[in-house]
């Protein structure tokens, strides 16, 4: 582990050079139908291809695996996992909390390198468990600390943490972060996104101009604005496309909605 935590951190430092992006074989399918299942997995819908878990979830036999991971936020229920000086914190010692999910304290960017030694562990057990990419949340938490964070403490943790998925074998998903798609891209070394409801905010041509057809796109039904057949049609719609509650329920749950585009 310590060779690789040493690349790891080189990474996290270099500040000029795009690393290696010319990744399609480790890219998931081109436009194949997929699932979200961060909510608990369950036996994916017939002609789904790609499923995304959470990484404590074993993977989907015989499909495309991608491994849920909050790299820049903890997760609820874990933040004892972290240590505190690698919890974000204002000016009077208080630590900061994302505003739209009370239970998850902003981690400080700034400590790429020390955040990196306890998200390896997680990144080496969705390898060792079969994954084939991982999915890496919240690149954007500089947005919200009110310029405690930049964008540029956050894009030398994206790097380090796509460099050590690249070296255990591991495909490196972006989560939304629209504005930010063509620097992860390009800088980061991303190798696919996996976005939420662009059609709603009109941002899919955002991410569809950056990695084309890997693009793993979801809308939620409590929140559509217009017919689903309409997100279907729209030209700059991901080819890869599905909609889900917004909870991502298991099937079986009364809750549960599950639909892709004709």
């Amino acid at each position: 582990m310590a060779t690789v935590l040493s690349a790891v951190g080189l990474a996290a430092c270099a500040s000029t050079g795009a690393p290696d992006t010319d990744r399609e074989g480790y890219a998931p399918p081109a436009g194949a139908a997929f699932d979200y299942q961060l909510g608990g997995a369950y036996p994916p819908p017939t002609g789904v291809e790609i499923v995304a878990r959470d990484r404590t979830a074993a993977p989907a036999d015989g499909l495309y695996n991608i491994c849920y991971l909050n790299g820049f936020q903890t997760q609820p229920g874990e933040l004892a996992l972290w240590p505190d000086a690698l919890l974000l914190r204002n000016e009077d010692g208080t630590v900061v909390y994302d505003p739209d999910w009370p239970d998850e304290a902003i981690l400080d960017t700034r400590r790429a390198n020390e955040i990196v030694e306890v998200v390896a562990p997680w990144i080496a057990g969705c390898a060792d468990d079969g994954f084939d990419a991982v999915e890496f949340d919240n690149l954007d938490t500089y947005t919200r600390t009110d310029g405690i964070l930049t964008r540029a403490d956050n894009l030398a943790l994206a790097r380090a943490l796509v460099t050590l998925a690249h070296t255990r074998g591991l495909a490196a998903g972006q989560k939304n972060a629209a504005e930010d798609a063509e620097m992860l891209h390009d800088e980061a070394g991303f190798d696919f996104a996996i976005v939420e409801e662009c059609a709603l905010f009109d941002e899919c041509g955002a991410y569809t101009a950056v990695y084309g057809d890997h693009v793993l796109a979801i809308e939620y039904s409590d929140a559509l604005d217009e017919s689903w057949a309409e997100v279907c049609g729209a030209p700059e719609r991901p080819a890869s496309l599905i909609l889900r509650d917004r909870d991502l329920v298991p099937s079986g749950d009364p809750a549960y909605v599950y639909e892709t585009c004709p």
